[in-house]
């Protein structure tokens, strides 16, 4: 191939490569407005472990009730949500991050300190109406799990295994 061949070959493949780059970039804008539209307004109702402690099998009711997910600038957001933990009931907007794989968002809290409940460590993937994750809380962590509801709320029952 001779050298003005090369170079236009080699042109179209920047060019499409751009294409592909603007196009994964509005795919990715969608998805996050989508991420933005399934969290707010909706409640995550599910069950979580706590290492050591779940080793009968018996789980915890899990529950958030989220009035908005905003994203702020880069991979940081501003998650509200009704949090009930122990004895506290608490609304507070959470600074957190989301990472994606592929398609899939993932919050991601890193040692982050929550205002009279202590310092909190998770990973949660949403996929679908679903979520799974992890969570960390000082010596305490475990796994989480549920549905993302709308509309209707529910309360699990706390012996459901």
């Amino acid at each position: 191939m001779n050298y003005r061949a090369c170079l236009t070959v080699g042109a179209l493949s920047l060019a499409i490569a751009s294409l592909g780059m603007a196009a994964d970039k509005e795919d990715h804008k969608a998805l996050e407005k989508e991420f933005a539209q399934k969290l707010s307004g909706a409640t995550l109702v599910g069950r979580f472990t706590v290492d050591g402690h779940s080793d009968t099998g018996k789980t915890n009711a899990d529950r958030y009730e989220i009035a908005s997910a905003e994203k702020v600038q880069g991979h940081r957001w501003i998650i509200t949500a009704r949090i009930k933990y122990g004895s506290h009931d608490v609304k507070m907007p959470v600074p957190l991050e989301v990472f994606w794989a592929g398609d899939t968002p993932v919050i991601t809290l890193t040692n982050a300190a929550v205002p009279g409940m202590g310092t909190f460590t998770s990973r949660v993937m949403i996929y679908g109406d679903r979520y799974a994750g992890t969570w960390q809380h000082g010596a305490f962590g475990g796994q989480m799990w549920g549905k993302i509801e709308h509309g209707e709320k529910s309360e699990p029952a706390d012996t459901k295994k």
